[in-house]
């Protein structure tokens, strides 16, 4: 955007907020209109489109610090909205010259015309003070900032680029995919494209494209494309960074006498692990290698023992539990836990 037009926008309104406002509420009220008015939220509504448009330039110039600057101060000299025009003999100037007159003697006490006459001041002389303000020298500007341009958009060096803004959108995998990785179609923002998903991704990870957001304004880079993973939830397995979950049901009698029991595995094979005598309901065991394959490392499968008590018992069943119970004597498996609790 040229920064003529800053003369006659008001990035403040845009974004709804005060002209003192600190960074943190700019980019606050940017996030709440840009998700409002984005065109995933409403496709095909030209005006919301505009909109969205219009909350992008008003951030990019007031969350940049020199752009601000440069931009308070414009409005500040052009009364909040003035445009400069020049006719005939200079007469269309007469705003110009009023505001150069209070900058640089106020009261009306220096005149300014382009008529190159005794006293007045040539295109030439209007150059060299515009020079002061970014102009085509390229020297420093008064309201900082690196190397200057003209802030009112003529006689200098181009606007500077303006970043595009992010595209922000989703996709849902599942487990499987999360762990070999994919590829994806995605519509977002009116267009439709592949995504390549890289093997490992986590639940609720955000991948970020470069370059695949909205084109920039002033030849500046588009932005990029933001896409958030939701891994869908598989009954058995869960990812853990490049590790493999799972919870492995066993009797009481595995976990009591020990056992070696089957276990599956996500590619379709299985494996076999030992139970050791007397392990306890939340003990985890790794299998080494059976994990997630990312280009970094291979990951674990972590499998969690969980003794399966019976929902129903027998006659019989109830009769040799107590007989079992009865057979332990006074041993009290909570003894370690009062003992615990009382220090």
């Amino acid at each position: 955007m040229a920064s003529q037009d800053w003369m006659t926008k008001d990035f403040y309104a845009v974004l709804g907020v005060a002209k003192d406002a600190d960074s943190a509420t700019i980019k606050k009220a940017y996030r709440k209109l840009a998700r409002q008015y984005h065109p995933d939220r409403n496709p095909d509504d030209a005006a919301a489109a505009e909109k969205f448009k219009d909350v992008g330039e008003a951030y990019a110039v007031l969350s940049d610090e020199s752009e601000r600057k440069q931009y308070d101060a414009i409005r500040s000299m052009a009364g909040g909205g003035a445009r400069f025009t020049s006719g005939a003999n200079g007469a269309g100037g007469a705003g110009f010259e009023d505001i150069l007159s209070s900058m640089f003697g106020g009261g009306g006490n220096v005149r300014f015309s382009t008529n190159g006459g005794a006293g007045g001041t040539s295109a030439a002389d209007y150059e060299d003070i515009l020079r002061m303000f970014g102009g085509a020298s390229g020297g420093a500007s008064p309201f900082g900032g690196g190397r200057s341009r003209n802030p009112f958009g003529f006689g200098g060096s181009a606007p500077e680029p303006v970043r595009g803004p992010d595209v922000l959108t989703n996709a849902t995998i599942d487990l499987r995919d999360a762990v070999a990785g994919t590829t994806v179609e995605l519509t977002a923002d009116g267009r439709t494209m592949k995504v390549r998903i890289p093997a490992g991704v986590q639940n609720h990870q955000k991948i970020r494209l470069r370059g695949k957001g909205r084109p920039g304004s002033n030849g500046g880079e588009s932005g990029d494309m933001v896409v958030t993973i939701t891994v869908a939830k598989h009954p058995v397995y869960s990812i853990d960074g490049a590790n493999l979950r799972m919870d492995l049901p066993v009797s009481l009698k595995e976990a009591a006498l020990g056992a070696t029991v089957e276990v599956p595995l996500l590619d379709g094979g299985s494996t076999r692990v030992k139970i050791k005598a007397g392990t306890q309901s939340g003990t985890t065991m790794r299998v080494k290698g059976k994990g997630v394959a990312t280009a970094k490392r291979t990951g674990d499968l972590l499998v969690t023992v969980q003794v399966a008590v019976p929902r129903k018992l027998s006659k019989d069943a109830r009769a040799a539990l107590e007989a079992f119970d009865e057979a332990l004597g006074d041993t009290d498996p909570r003894a370690s836990l009062t003992e615990g609790a009382s220090q």
